[in-house]
């Protein structure tokens, strides 16, 4: 029995994996189990480590630091690769609205805590432990830990409140997500949520009645009018044409348009008058339309074109064809001139069936060349993102730096990758399959490494006296801002549920919460609200947790 032994007790590299990897398959295995239509999913990862570690399970203290570091990299960053295409537009949709929304969750915590040491026996110091383990902010407990020993106090008080409070910090948030879903989300509104997913883009056929654009090119056209647009199809006198910039218009020429929703009244006004049929179903053969025109959807898959202006292609001219729609991370875009182009995208392209047949050569569509990842980007990030983390930021009036850590820095670098990466020709394309298993399995080495090194004191810390307040408080500063504010941004501000519930998870840096969302609310908003707001909200947590050390001790 010697070789159990060595498999499961004794430290080594061996044991650390077989044990950290026992903990995730029993979590992943259990967390698939639902309880009143519930199933906790990835996070019970969490809660396998902690009773693995109240067990009597444990593994080399080097090697679970590596893996739940490197868990945890793997997982930010594979999560701002992926929503890195949506970030900065999501601003322009409401990027900012959600980082106030978020900010606030951070400022009514930290007011409840203040509070809270005050009117409980509860010290400030285990008070801003309690706190990160509430909003589940490890880097914000390292920088409170590091301002105790600036001060000469003793600095590992905060760490038993944040191991005690944490657990409950998980599943407060995921608590909280439920709570506004089941009472106040509506049938109705789910499928408003599918809707905006899918339909970023809104196709309407116009009839040409308006004098003013009589005769006019479609490129003087599009100077009148802010609202951008493509027109696919022109037809006129019974027939169908492709129509380039050049293109003179006639009064009564049909117009199928694509654009965006809100734009359609615009456009309605600029060419006189809007057709009634709906021609955003998902049954609309669109080949059907006319005899002599197809639609063909086409993958970028050659590397050169990474980084290049759909314009400067010259399909249209070149073809004859036209790009009406493209399809990337998730979301439909506009494919006007100025899109910049990247590795996966799904161009929708409308042409005679030789010229689309040309325009695949131009464009690549091997899909099977994009199913191998490119690992050089992945290596190249971590780097960067680690080496972004360990610059020291010097804020006035701290006397210790802020970092943002293994986890604010890879995030960061995946979302500018993801985003400008293609413009300086680098391909940061992964498959979606293969940025999901990524992800996963960083969130899964990270709980199953922050479980297995809270579970050796955890019910012991519990079963304390003032084990119990401790819990209750934690509990408190978590249910409370995220329920509070996650309300007014769904009933008074009228944000759709899915970026509420990323929202929520970012401003409390959960990312097991970002895992419950994900998998129960479909579309990607809750991921790309999750990166909008996580940087600002980690960073301004870890500043306030010195500050606060700092000026009412």
């Amino acid at each position: 029995m010697e070789w159990l032994y060595e498999l499961f007790i004794e430290h080594s590299a061996l044991q650390a994996m077989i044990v950290l990897s026992l903990i995730c398959a029993i979590g992943l295995g259990l967390g698939k189990i639902r309880v009143f239509g519930i199933s906790l999913g990835i996070t019970f990862v969490f809660f396998m480590g902690i009773l693995a570690g109240h067990l009597g399970l444990s593994v080399d203290p080097q090697m679970l630091g590596y893996a739940e570091s490197f868990g945890l990299v793997i997982f930010v960053y594979s999560l701002g690769l992926q929503v890195g295409p949506g970030f900065f537009s999501s601003f322009r949709k409401g990027g900012v609205q959600l980082n106030v929304l978020a900010i606030a969750v951070v400022l009514l915590g930290t007011f409840l805590a203040v509070l809270a040491s005050f009117l409980t026996p509860v010290s400030l110091p285990n008070m801003v432990g309690i706190l990160c383990g509430a909003t589940t902010n490890t880097p914000a407990l390292g920088a409170a830990q590091q301002t105790l020993h600036q001060l000469g106090l003793e600095s590992s008080s905060p760490a038993l409140g944040c191991a005690v409070t944490y657990p409950l910090g998980v599943i407060g948030v995921i608590l909280a997500i439920l709570f506004i879903r089941k009472l106040f989300v509506r049938k109705e509104d789910e499928a408003l949520i599918d809707k905006d997913e899918h339909n970023q883009t809104y196709i309407a056929v116009f009839r040409v009645h308006n004098p003013a654009i009589f005769n006019k090119s479609i490129k003087e056209i599009a100077l009148l009018i802010q609202p951008k647009f493509v027109i696919s199809r022109l037809w006129r006198d019974g027939m169908v044409t492709i129509p380039t910039s050049e293109k003179v218009l006639k009064e009564h020429d049909r117009l199928l348009v694509v654009t965006t929703e809100k734009d359609v009244l615009a456009l309605t006004v600029l060419f006189g008058e809007q057709e009634a049929s709906d021609w955003n179903k998902d049954d609309i053969d669109w080949n059907a339309i006319d005899s002599q025109l197809i639609s063909q959807r086409i993958v970028i898959t050659r590397p050169e074109l990474n980084g290049k202006k759909l314009g400067s292609l010259r399909l249209r001219n070149i073809y004859g064809i036209n790009i009406s729609r493209v399809y990337r991370s998730g979301v439909q875009l506009l494919a006007t001139p100025e899109l910049v182009l990247q590795l996966g995208d799904r161009l929708t392209v409308v042409g005679e069936a030789a010229a689309i047949h040309n325009v695949e050569k131009v464009l690549g569509n091997a899909v099977k060349n994009l199913n191998e990842p490119n690992l050089i980007v992945v290596f190249i990030g971590i780097v960067l993102g680690l080496a972004l983390g360990a610059v020291p930021l010097v804020i006035p009036g701290v006397s210790a730096p802020v970092k943002l850590g293994l986890a604010g820095g890879p995030i960061v670098v995946g979302l500018l990758l993801g985003t400008f990466g293609p413009r300086i020709h680098m391909v940061t394309y992964t498959t979606l399959s293969a940025n999901l298993m990524l992800r996963a399995l960083g969130l899964s080495m990270y709980l199953a490494c922050l479980g297995l090194d809270a579970g050796a004191h955890f019910f012991e810390t519990v079963f304390r006296p003032e084990g119990v307040l401790w819990i209750g408080l934690g509990f408190g500063l978590t249910l409370v801002p995220t329920i509070i504010v996650g309300l007014v941004a769904f009933k008074w501000m009228k944000i759709d549920f899915g970026s509420v519930a990323g929202m929520l998870s970012g401003s409390m840096a959960n990312p097991m919460a970002l895992s419950y969302a994900s998998d129960t609310i479909k579309g990607d908003n809750s991921a790309v609200s999750y990166a909008t707001v996580y940087p600002l909200c980690m960073f301004l947590r870890v500043i306030i947790a010195q500050l606060l050390l700092m000026f009412l001790l």
